[in-house]
């Protein structure tokens, strides 16, 4: 298939198959293709389709919305008024708690020394504290709903409240109430209830109260079936994971505070393809883990509220602080991540769609294994080994700033196939743009809107495949080491739109492509400009083309924009001033003044004598 007109899956056969492979559990049944059906599938501009060797993952369209992606999975269980409840209305049953025993007037409660189980469908206000006591819910296909109302449960034996069977549990923290929950230390492996907070029922907690909940022997919260979480303030600190859904977590409001050693929020249904996702539309959610901060199986979506997250492994295990086994889409909210591992990791897909995104990782700040896409939003990756990595990836808007020791964009996968255009570039430098030495892989870097600025001490921009400017803005501060260069791109690199800037090194030139739409020039100058310097591209006439400002040392220079013509010689002048609001030092405006010329350059060809292994005419050296 080509990397413009990909047949796409139908939406469950995407989300099947990204589930499988996310699990391991893929075979080549699923590498045929079929026409896509509805709104909630369709080919994306970055994708470059399933080829040999690709897993099933990496066909997610990562050019997916929140509302498709959402629309395919499981309805989420809770009404948006499950926890308006009136504490004090008629029928609410009191149940109050009394160190080691209780009591309650009701006939849906059964007390047994500092056991309390609730059998009926009905509203139950617990009061009090259990010393090492347990609420039990037992009420078969029945919704209750519990008010913790000043409520501290301790249990040394096993979970402070077990929903053992229901239809659907509600938790209502009490406006100004403070709660409590904590278990026991230990549990045996095949125990069925092993959280502080554990329901085999789907799970809603809201109201105006708050919640403190000790996971010390496994999680903190968990239920086997979906878990929403409409408001109130909790707080849960546990041994391993913080919150679990099984089938989904949605976070609707409310502040939500975990401390986990194991996953902070999770959801992991490997079995059904419409579930194992995680959803914020709402609230404050902070996390900090030594596993993931936020794992969901499937889906990983935010479109409001604000999340922040540190995952700190404390082995040698990844902590992601994002991660999704299908797709994560950020359209709304804010997301902060610090992780040791990747900030955002995708098994499938990741569309950085709206969101104000800013992360910190030990390794890549974006992974995806198939689509990465950016659509809207803010993207600033403060910290990185590696910036933004994926087999195909598109950016069509949003403002995006990417700060890496490595790579800064890097299209590349598991795939070390080669085309026949990167066999015949070989160790000759094949040409402007063709990163000699390296095969061609079935990757691509497409930059069509938006802004895309790069501080790398690898690579700048990067692909191990090929790469294509249609519009938008691109501004790489490179390398200052020869090793690298602010272009990279092993197969075609085309321009036909939008604006070009790159700076850095002289050891590894690459250029657009001759056959561009949009003309280009690539000046490598006598001797590095230093870090600060303003540097002019002038025309003929003497006219200021673009005016930049290196924030590194800088030899090598490739502009591409509306202005340059392809044929006709240009001069790169530094010194003069620079004006107006920029971007990554490209500037609106700029005086000449007093500049000195550093060089002449003929638009469309590459200077001589910088293809790295070796290259004639600015080939790079096309390294991972």
């Amino acid at each position: 298939m080509s990397a413009y007109n990909r047949s796409a899956y139908t939406r469950s056969a995407y989300k099947l198959a990204g589930l499988l492979a996310s699990v391991g559990l893929v075979g080549a049944a699923l590498v045929g293709c079929s026409s896509a059906s509805g709104d909630n599938s369709g080919s994306s501009e970055a994708s470059s389709g399933s080829g040999s060797g690709s897993s099933a993952a990496a066909a997610v369209d990562g050019s997916q919305k929140a509302a498709a992606v959402l629309a395919d999975n499981q309805d989420v269980h809770a009404e948006s008024d499950d926890t308006d409840v009136d504490v004090d209305g008629a029928g609410v049953v009191g149940v109050e708690l009394k160190g080691d025993s209780a009591s309650s007037d009701g006939a849906g409660v059964k007390v047994d020394g500092a056991t309390v189980t609730i059998t009926a469908e009905g509203t139950y206000r617990l009061s009090g504290s259990l010393d090492d006591g347990q609420v039990v819910v037992t009420a078969p296909e029945a919704k209750v709903t519990l008010i913790l109302d000043n409520a501290k449960i301790a249990n040394s034996k096993g979970a402070a409240i077990d929903v053992t069977d229901a239809d659907e549990v509600v938790v209502v923290l009490a406006d100004g109430s403070a709660n409590t929950l904590s278990d026991t230390d230990t549990y045996a492996e095949d125990a069925e209830a092993n959280a502080a907070l554990h329901s085999a029922a789907d799970l809603t907690i809201g109201g105006s109260g708050s919640l403190t909940v000790k996971g010390n022997g496994n999680d903190g919260i968990t239920s086997t079936d979906g878990l929403v979480i409409q408001g109130g303030t909790l707080t849960v600190d546990a041994a391993d994971d913080g919150i679990r859904g099984k089938d989904y977590v949605v976070v609707n409001g409310g502040t939500v505070t975990v401390t986990a050693k194991g996953d902070g929020l999770k959801a992991d249904n490997t079995e059904d393809a419409d579930r194992g996702y995680i959803a914020v539309g709402g609230g404050t959610v902070k996390v900090t883990s030594a596993g993931d901060g936020v794992d969901a199986a499937t889906d990983l979506v935010t479109t409001g509220g604000k999340v922040t997250v540190t995952s700190e492994a404390s082995d040698d295990s990844s902590a992601h602080g994002l991660k999704s086994g299908v797709i994560t889409v950020l359209e709304g909210g804010t997301v902060d991540v610090t992780s040791s591992a990747d900030a955002l990791h995708g098994d499938g897909a990741v569309h950085l769609g709206g969101a104000g995104t800013t992360l910190a990782a030990g390794d890549d700040g974006v992974h995806a294994e198939g689509d990465l896409v950016i659509s809207a939003g803010t993207v600033k990756v403060t910290r990185a080994n590696e910036g933004l990595e994926g087999k195909d990836i598109l950016v069509s808007g949003g403002s995006t700033d990417v700060t890496s020791s490595d790579d800064g964009v890097n299209a590349s996968g598991s795939e070390a196939t080669s085309s026949e255009e990167g066999d015949q570039g070989g160790f000759g430098g094949g040409g402007p743009g063709g990163g000699g030495g390296e095969g061609v892989g079935d990757f691509i870097v497409k930059v069509t809107g938006g802004s895309l600025v790069i501080d790398s001490e690898g690579d700048g921009f990067d692909s191990n495949g090929t790469a294509e400017i249609t519009g938008g803005t691109v501004v790489v501060n490179g390398p200052e080491r020869n090793g690298n260069g602010a272009l990279d791109v092993n197969g075609s690199f085309t321009v036909s739109g939008g604006t070009l800037l790159a700076a850095g090194s002289a050891g590894m030139v690459v250029a657009p492509d001759s056959e561009s739409e949009q003309g280009w020039l690539s000046a490598t100058l006598d001797s590095a400009v230093e870090a600060g310097t303003t540097v002019h591209i002038v025309d003929s006439d003497g006219k200021v083309v673009a005016s930049y400002v290196t924030s590194k040392a800088a030899q090598n220079i490739v502009y591409s924009g509306a202005g340059i013509k392809s044929g006709e010689e240009y001069t790169v002048h530094a010194g003069g001033s620079a004006s107006g609001t920029g971007t990554g030092g490209l500037a609106e405006s700029g005086e000449l003044g007093s500049a000195e010329k550093i060089a002449t350059v003929t638009a469309g060809e590459a200077p001589e004598g910088g293809g790295g292994f070796g290259g004639g005419g600015g080939g790079g050296g096309g390294r991972p």
